[in-house]
C-alpha cells in the first residue's frame, strides 16, 4: 500500500525534470489514478499543448481514446512496446511503462516519438518507387528501341524494344561510349552525337550490323543550365513500319466498315420504328432500303398502290447524303398528258400559247442536288421516256421550246405498279430506261402477305387518329380478329382510312363489328381480289377498271360526268379508256 501514499509528483520537479525536458521524445507520467503529474516540453510541442493545462488533469479526459491502454499498464503492471498510434494531430510510436517503488505500481509513464514528418517522407518515397516502377515497365513494355545516353554520350540505358530491333546486347552497349561504338562499326552513324553537335533534335536512317535498317530519332533533355544532361533517342524497324502501316490501313477499312454496318444498323432500327415492320418480307425491304440509301444509284419501287411506296422512298432519301437538299415528287399518272412535258421539264418563254413570258423551270430542275421520285413510272409516254433516259445519262435535259441543254444533278427514285417487263414485251416501256431505273430494284410485297405487320400497324396509327381527333376509342377482340383477316386490296393506305374511318364515326369507346366498313363485316368480301390468287390479280384488277369505266360512259351523258362519277381527272378517264380501246 505504500505505492498509494507516494506522491509522484514531487518527484518529476527540479533537476529531474530539466533532464525530462531535454528530451527529444515526449514523455507523460501518470499517477496511479491516471492523473497526469508530468508533460514535458517535447510533448507540448508534438501536440502543440501548453503543459500547465494539462497536468493535473485527468488522462481519460485528454486522451479518451487511449485511455483503457494506460489503464490496462496501471492495474496489470505489464509494459507496452512499440505501439503506434494515429490522432488526429498527428502519428506517434509510444512506449508505455508501469513506474514501481518497493513493489507496488505507483504510475506509469508514457514515452512517444512524433513519426508524422517519417510517414511523409516514407510515402513520398514509396511514391518514388512505385513511379519507378511505373516508368520501367512503361520504358520496358515500349514496342519502340529506346537508347538513353548522358550528355557525354556515354550509354546509360536500353530497353528489350532495342536489343530484340538491333540484336545488340544491353551488357555490350551500357557504360560505352558512343564515339568508341561507332569507331568500332557497331554503328555507322550516331544520332545521339548528331543531337549534341547541333544541340537539338536529330533524325536518321541507321545500319547496324545484321543488315538491319532502322529509323532513329534523339531528343535531348536540359538542365537548369541549359546544357544537354540526356539524349533519348527512339528506334523503330523499317520492316515492323511497313507492316504496321498495313495493319493500320486495314484497320481503318475495317473500322470504315463496322461504322458503315453501325450506321446502317441505326438507320434500320429508325425505319423499323418508323414504318412499324414485324414480317420477314418486310425486313428484307428495310434491309434493301437502308443498304442502297447510302450510295446514289437509282432504285425501281414495285407493288401494288397503297403499299407504301412514296413513303419508301422518301426514307431512301432522308438516309442519303441528299438528305439536306430537295426531294420532288412527280405523279406521272395524274398529270395531263398535254402538260407533263412541261411540268417535268420546263419551258422557254413563249414555247406555246399561254406559256409564261419569262419561261417555266420543271420539277425535274427544282429537284436539282437531291432527289427526284418519279411515281407511276409506268404511265409515261414513250417520248418522254426518251427525255429522261437522257437526264440519267446525261445528266442534261431540253426545256421545251428550247435548244440548249441544261445541265442537272439529280438521284432517281422510281416506282410503279405495273409491270414493265411486260410492257417492254408490248413495247410500251424502253428496255434502256427500265435498266437504267432498277439498278436496285426493291419489290414491295401487299399487306396481305404480311398480315404479321397488321396488329402494330393498328396499335400505332390508333394511338395517332385518337390524339387528332381528341378521341379514345379501343377495338374490340372480334373487331382486332377481322381486321387480321380481311385482304386490304388498298393495302396499308385503306388500313389507315379504315381505322380513321371508325375512330371518327363510331359511337362507343369501344369499336365492335357494326362500326366496321360493309366490305370488311360481311362475311364474304366485296374484295373482287379476295377469290384470285397473285398470279392473275393484275388481270382482274385491269378488267374490273375497264368494266367500270366502259359502264360509267354508258351510263354518263358527257365524259367529264363519267369521270366524277368514278372520281378521277377527265384526262386519266381518257387515257385508261386509250389504255383498254374503250371508244
Amino acid at each position: 500500500m505504500a505505492g498509494r501514499n507516494f506522491n509522484l509528483g514531487e518527484v518529476f520537479k527540479g533537476p529531474i525534470a530539466a533532464i525530462i525536458n531535454g528530451s527529444h521524445n515526449g514523455i507523460m507520467i501518470l499517477d496511479l489514478n491516471g492523473i497526469v503529474v508530468f508533460y514535458n516540453t517535447a510533448a507540448s510541442r508534438i501536440f502543440n499543448e501548453d503543459p500547465t493545462k494539462v497536468v493535473g488533469q485527468h488522462f481519460s479526459i485528454l486522451r479518451p481514446e487511449a485511455w483503457p491502454d494506460l489503464q490496462e499498464v496501471l492495474e496489470t503492471g505489464k509494459s507496452q512496446i512499440g505501439r503506434k498510434i494515429s490522432l488526429a494531430q498527428v502519428s506517434i510510436i509510444v512506449n508505455r511503462s508501469p513506474i514501481l517503488f518497493e513493489g507496488d505500481i505507483i504510475g506509469a509513464i508514457s514515452v512517444f516519438q512524433d513519426i508524422s514528418e517519417y510517414e511523409s517522407i516514407m510515402s513520398k518515397l514509396q511514391g518514388y518507387q512505385a513511379l519507378h516502377r511505373e516508368l520501367e515497365a512503361i520504358f520496358e513494355s515500349s514496342q519502340d528501341g529506346l537508347y538513353i545516353a548522358d550528355g557525354e554520350a556515354n550509354t546509360i540505358r536500353v530497353n528489350s524494344a532495342y536489343e530484340r530491333i538491333t540484336g545488340l546486347s544491353r551488357e555490350n552497349l551500357v557504360g560505352r561510349n558512343m564515339n568508341d561504338l561507332v569507331e568500332e562499326g557497331v554503328f555507322d552513324y550516331s544520332v545521339t552525337l548528331q543531337v549534341l553537335k547541333e544541340r537539338g533534335q536529330a533524325s536518321m536512317l541507321q545500319h547496324v550490323r545484321g543488315g538491319k535498317q532502322v529509323m532513329v530519332t534523339g531528343t535531348p533533355t536540359y538542365n537548369e543550365n541549359g546544357l544537354i544532361d540526356l539524349i533519348v533517342t527512339n528506334v523503330r524497324d523499317i520492316t515492323e513500319l511497313n507492316h504496321l502501316r498495313a495493319e493500320l490501313e486495314e484497320s481503318r477499312l475495317l473500322n470504315s466498315r463496322f461504322y458503315q454496318s453501325i450506321r446502317e444498323q441505326e438507320e434500320m432500327e429508325q425505319m423499323l420504328k418508323d414504318m412499324v415492320v414485324k414480317s420477314h418480307a418486310m425486313l428484307q425491304v428495310v434491309h434493301r432500303a437502308v443498304k442502297v440509301a447510302g450510295s446514289d444509284v437509282s432504285v425501281l419501287l414495285s407493288g401494288e398502290s397503297g403499299t407504301g411506296k412514296s413513303m419508301l422512298a422518301r426514307a431512301i432519301h432522308q438516309m442519303g447524303v441528299r438528305k439536306d437538299r430537295p426531294f420532288v415528287k412527280i405523279n406521272c399518272g395524274t398529270i395531263p398528258e398535254s402538260l407533263i412535258e412541261s411540268e417535268l421539264f420546263g419551258y422557254e418563254k413563249g414555247a406555246f400559247t399561254g406559256a409564261r413570258s419569262d419561261g417555266k423551270a420543271g420539277m425535274i430542275e427544282a429537284a436539282h442536288g437531291g432527289t427526284l421520285f418519279l411515281d407511276e413510272i409506268g404511265e409515261l409516254k414513250l417520248d418522254l421516256q426518251v427525255k429522261l433516259l437522257e437526264v440519267i445519262e446525261e445528266k442534261t435535259f431540253t426545256r421545251v421550246g428550247g435548244t440548249r441543254s441544261v445541265p442537272v444533278d439529280v438521284r432517281i427514285i422510281a416506282a410503279t405498279n405495273r409491270d414493265l417487263r411486260e410492257m417492254m414485251r408490248r413495247h410500251q416501256f424502253r428496255e434502256d430506261l427500265f435498266y437504267r431505273l432498277s439498278v436496285v430494284p426493291i419489290d414491295i410485297p401487299p399487306l396481305r402477305d404480311h398480315r404479321e405487320d397488321i396488329p402494330a400497324l393498328i396499335h400505332k396509327f390508333l394511338e395517332a387518329y385518337n390524339r387528332k381527333h381528341h378521341t379514345s376509342k379501343r377495338f374490340s377482340p372480334s373487331v382486332l380478329n377481322r381486321l387480321q383477316e380481311y385482304s386490304y386490296p388498298g393495302n396499308v393506305r385503306q388500313l389507315f382510312n379504315i381505322l380513321e374511318q371508325m375512330v371518327v364515326m363510331s359511337w362507343h369507346e369501344t369499336v365492335d363489328l357494326d362500326d366496321l366498313p360493309l366490305e370488311i363485316r360481311s362475311d364474304s368480301p366485296t374484295d373482287p381480289c379476295a377469290s384470285i390468287n397473285s398470279q392473275v390479280l393484275k388481270d382482274a384488277l385491269e378488267a374490273l377498271e375497264k368494266k367500270l369505266i366502259e359502264e360509267a360512259l354508258a351510263c354518263q351523258p358527257t365524259e367529264a360526268l363519267a369521270a366524277r362519277s368514278l372520281g378521277i381527272h377527265p384526262t386519266t378517264l381518257w387515257r385508261k379508256a386509250s389504255k383498254y380501246g374503250i371508244k
